[in-house]
């Protein structure tokens, strides 16, 4: 039935007070002199009659409803997805976009007084460049770093960055992430600048950590290793690292020796940090982001629409929700 000029008047108003001013149906009731089930049925007859249009609008770059479906399969607390760089190359590291991203998210979640931990890798290292705001927080550094003559443009410098954007204390770790033995590892955790670090770890409530696949270029510490080590753990199964711990298709540890040679955050550690945004994208790191999104140690997930796809469409067996945060290590 058509609408007469009363209803559509009325109808109008009625949206404007809804949709514009933010008025509840009661409000709108009591204002006009009817019921709100009037109200609502005049509400949904405006949206049928296209008199009312609701469009949502997000920057051009998210794609909200892969984010929303990613969010979803996996019980991620928060997921953005960016659009993919128009001609990705094969070989291509995490576009650099996602930083850029994730610095905004950084931004919506830490708080004042929040301390702030940064993983290495490269996905961390252009979101700190990309920081532009932060309220004033502690920012410690998570795992050493890739090699000792980088800490001037790698994660020390992004330790830095941060604290000074917050305008809060910076705990860098100035040591490689990958040592040569057990014992050498251990020496320098006791150093006490690395061990004042270490002391910061059970108060991190925000953390920064990037994925890595078992492949050349596509992971830090597969490119640290002797060829012979490389094919040890790739015998283990390993699929995906994330701040020096490896892990299977599953989600599992696996190679936990690994641990005892380098300088990083403990995986129990990790599972017990409230928020933890792990940032990684492209073709080549979607199988490892599904292996790591198993391990229960991230809550929220910043990737590009080439990885959401793969992880929107692979098998759903063994997907728990990230939010109840499983023990990796766990039977």
């Amino acid at each position: 039935m058509r609408m007469g000029p009363a209803e559509l008047v009325q109808a109008a108003a009625m949206a404007r007070r809804f949709y514009l001013e933010g008025k509840s149906k009661i409000q709108i009731a009591e204002e006009f002199g009817v019921s709100r089930f009037k109200v609502a049925r005049v509400l949904e007859t405006a949206l049928e009659r296209d008199l009312v249009r609701i469009e949502i609008r997000v920057p051009a770059e998210l794609d909200a409803e892969r984010s929303d479906a990613l969010r979803a399969r996996y019980g991620l607390r928060h997921a953005v997805v960016v659009e993919s760089p128009a001609e990705e190359q094969d070989d291509a590291a995490d576009p650099e976009n996602l930083g850029e991203v994730a610095a905004d998210l950084l931004g919506e979640l830490v708080a004042e007084g929040d301390v702030l931990g940064l993983a290495w890798g490269r996905s961390t290292i252009h979101m700190a460049a990309a920081l532009d705001r932060l309220p004033p927080c502690t920012v410690v550094q998570l795992t050493g770093v890739y090699d000792a003559g980088t800490a001037e443009r790698g994660s020390v410098e992004a330790v830095r960055r941060a604290a000074q954007v917050s305008g809060g204390e910076a705990h860098p770790i100035y040591a490689p992430m990958l040592l040569p033995d057990p014992a050498t590892a251990a020496a320098l955790r006791d150093q006490t600048g690395i061990a004042r670090a270490f002391e910061y770890f059970d108060k991190v409530t925000v953390a920064a950590v990037s994925i890595g696949s078992w492949e050349p270029g596509i992971s830090t510490v597969h490119d640290m290793l002797s060829d012979e080590e490389r094919a040890h753990y790739a015998s283990l199964g390993v699929a995906a690292e994330m701040s020096a711990h490896l892990f299977d298709a599953e989600g599992r540890r696996v190679g936990r020796d690994l641990g005892e040679r380098c300088i990083t955050v403990e995986a129990d550690r990790l599972r017990r940090i409230p928020e933890v945004v792990a940032i990684a994208g492209g073709q080549r790191k979607a199988a490892a982001i599904g292996a790591v999104l198993r391990s229960g140690l991230v809550t929220s997930l910043v990737t590009d629409t080439a990885a959401a796809d793969y992880l929107l469409t692979e098998s759903a067996a063994g997907v728990r929700p990230a939010l109840e945060r499983a023990d990796p290590d766990g039977e």
